[in-house]
């Protein structure tokens, strides 16, 4: 009956290490006769399968940790990425936007640069036109506008003088013209007389056209007037009186009354 009950033990041992086998997966271990072989080696199964059951516990979590941090990097590389597509966009636009102002500013560049030949050409011919005028000016303006004057270049071709220097001296110079052109002036002057002497007398400019000169004594007087070669003066002692009364009522020094004066045009 004892060997019996022994065989039978190790009927059940064998067939619980089979089960034990198939539950975990594993394939089933050589089942020694003895019982401690056999209980020692389900107990290596199982702590084998523990182990495992504890390994891919960890690798999970590792994996769940991984996940959400390369889930969070994801994101803010996407955020990344839409901060650089607007940028990029923004710096696309900010090149056309630069095109355009160049394309613009070029063709105002062309534009002056036309305007600038358009003066370049014009100005030669108003500078000799006025070197011709400034012979023609009385005494008196020829003076006033001389420092200006002597910066017209002798050759237009040849000259440094800014474009803008040269126009503004042109433009001086006339606005002086039409001005004293507009007006009665009256200056002193020295004058060489017929007798070959030089005489201070008192001048009176009528615009630039025409001027009239008498001594303070009333004895000698002329008659002024432009010409291409410049100014000149003949003597009219007769209009001497005219001359005179003229100068003093521009001096308010006397009531006005008519003087009737010469006139030489050439």
């Amino acid at each position: 009956m004892k060997t019996k009950s022994n065989g039978r033990r190790r009927t059940r041992s064998a067939i619980g290490v089979g089960v034990l086998a198939l539950a975990i997966g594993a394939p089933m271990p050589f089942v020694a006769d003895d019982d401690d072989d056999a209980v020692a080696g389900v107990r290596d199964v199982y702590e084998q399968w523990v182990e495992v059951q504890r390994i891919l516990s960890k690798e999970k979590a590792d994996w769940a940790v991984g996940e959400e941090l390369l889930t969070s990097r994801v994101s803010v590389l996407g955020d990344e990425i839409e901060s650089l597509e607007a940028k990029i966009a923004e710096a696309n636009k900010s090149v056309e936007d630069t095109q355009a102002r160049q394309q613009k500013l070029e063709a105002e560049k062309a534009t002056l640069e036309a305007s600038t030949k358009v003066l370049e050409d014009a100005i030669a011919p108003l500078e000799t036109r006025l070197k011709a005028l400034l012979v023609r000016l009385p005494d008196p303006l020829r003076e006033r506008v001389k420092p200006l004057s002597q910066g017209i270049p002798e050759d237009p071709a040849k000259t440094e003088l800014p474009l803008v220097k040269r126009y503004a001296n042109v433009i001086v110079i006339l606005n002086e013209v039409d001005k004293f052109n507009r007006e009665i002036s009256v200056t002193s002057e020295v004058r060489r007389l017929d007798d070959e002497t030089s005489a201070e007398v008192t001048a009176l400019y009528v615009g630039i056209g025409q001027a009239y000169y008498v001594t303070a004594k009333r004895d000698a007087a002329g008659v002024g007037s432009a010409s291409e070669t410049g100014w000149t003066w003949t003597t009219n002692n007769a209009a001497a009186e005219a001359i005179a009364k003229a100068i003093a009522v521009f001096k308010d020094e006397q009531a006005a009354t008519f003087a009737p004066l010469p006139i030489e045009i050439k």
